[in-house]
């Protein structure tokens, strides 16, 4: 049974490592399973691809499509090109395998239906209800055409059934998000700025700002990093750079001591960063979840989430995109009045092994 595993962008290295990891294990034991690992390229930065495959132990992908570069439709294009050229050339396995909510995750699985190949998808279900994004309209047509939907929550279940999807195709099987980052906390390590700042652990906040409602526009963003710095107190605050935002900092003039722009982090380096934190603040979804295993305070500035059991039941609070909901929330933080969370369903580093259990029943 051979199964195309598809990365291309940062998240999905964290959830096809314990995929591969657990395929292994289980092709060594004698049961009929195997793996192509295929990188679409769609991220191409050392920090934000390359580097993740020494970390997290994950072999040489048997082929990269050299995607990366150009406007999402662009993108997508030569991803399905790739794709379709591969299954081709190479042959087709016995299912698709995609994961996340990226272009790689739709491209891809749209062309493996159309040369009548299945579909799994990890992370299925998920929903934020903002079309705005370009991961929600990812994980809709992905959703539509997947074969074995493997999921992160009741949430997503719920959602899965409410689109019409049958109950034998759903698997409530936990995250491998969360798989990784219980495998890898033994490998933290401390990044340069941990040093070079003096940071002590309980004493920094950790910010990452990628989304548009937040770094388009000069004035909003300095409007957001003004109020950010004011409500901390002081504290260091540690952010590492995403391409995207990086362009919009350039005219923004000279930033506060205690703010600490560094170049994107490796995956072990900024989990160390964040294991340490007094707080994150991100409009991320991905880390809303490392937080909340992690038991760190997390403040998100996002209007809607496509992960609420973070708010739900661990340690994440949505505030939108007002900058002045950060203050009653920093106020909290400071009082030692934060919720302590708790840890999702599921959430216990064994949802590959469920997973390729499933795989292997299908065969």
């Amino acid at each position: 049974m051979l199964i195309d595993l598809i990365a291309g962008a940062r998240p999905n290295f964290m959830k096809i490592a314990p995929l591969i990891r657990e395929i292994q294990r289980r092709k060594s034991a004698g049961d009929p399973i195997d793996f192509r690992l295929i990188h679409t390229g769609q991220h191409y930065d050392r920090n934000m691809s390359e580097r993740f495959f020494e970390e997290l132990e994950i072999p040489e992908p048997h082929h990269n499509l050299g995607a990366g570069g150009g406007s999402q439709a662009e993108q997508t294009g030569k991803i399905m090109l790739g794709y379709e050229s591969l299954l081709e050339q190479h042959g087709k396995p016995r299912m698709c395998l995609v994961v996340g909510d990226v272009t790689s995750t739709m491209a891809c699985a749209i062309v493996a239906q159309k040369a009548h190949v299945e579909v799994a998808h990890v992370e299925a279900g998920i929903r934020s209800g903002d079309w705005t994004m370009p991961e929600e309209i990812n994980r809709l047509v992905t959703d539509s055409i997947t074969n074995y939907f493997y999921t992160t929550s009741s949430v997503a279940n719920a959602n899965l059934a409410q689109a019409g999807i049958a109950a034998e195709r759903i698997r409530f099987v936990g995250n491998t998000m969360i798989d990784t980052l219980l495998w890898s906390k033994s490998r933290f390590v401390a990044p340069p700025i941990w040093t070079q700042a003096g940071l002590e652990e309980g004493g920094y906040a950790v910010m990452t700002l990628h989304r548009p409602a937040n770094v388009d526009g000069e004035r909003k963003l300095k409007d957001l990093l003004n109020e950010i710095v004011r409500v901390t107190r002081g504290l260091p605050l540690v952010f590492p750079v995403h391409p995207r935002t990086a362009k919009n900092l350039q005219d923004l003039g000279s930033m506060p001591s205690h703010l600490h722009l560094v170049e994107p982090l490796s995956y072990m380096e900024f989990n160390y960063l964040v294991s340490k934190a007094k707080v994150v603040i991100t409009d991320s979804g991905g880390i809303t979840e490392e937080t909340t295993v992690m038991g760190i305070p997390c403040m998100t500035l996002r209007d809607s989430t496509e992960r609420p059991e973070t708010v739900t039941i661990g340690t994440n609070e949505l505030l939108g995109t007002d900058p002045k909901a950060l203050e009653p929330a920093m106020n909290r933080l400071f009082a030692g009045e934060w919720k302590k969370g708790g840890i999702p369903e599921l959430w216990d580093g064994k949802t590959a092994e469920r997973i390729v259990n499933h795989l292997l029943s299908l065969r």
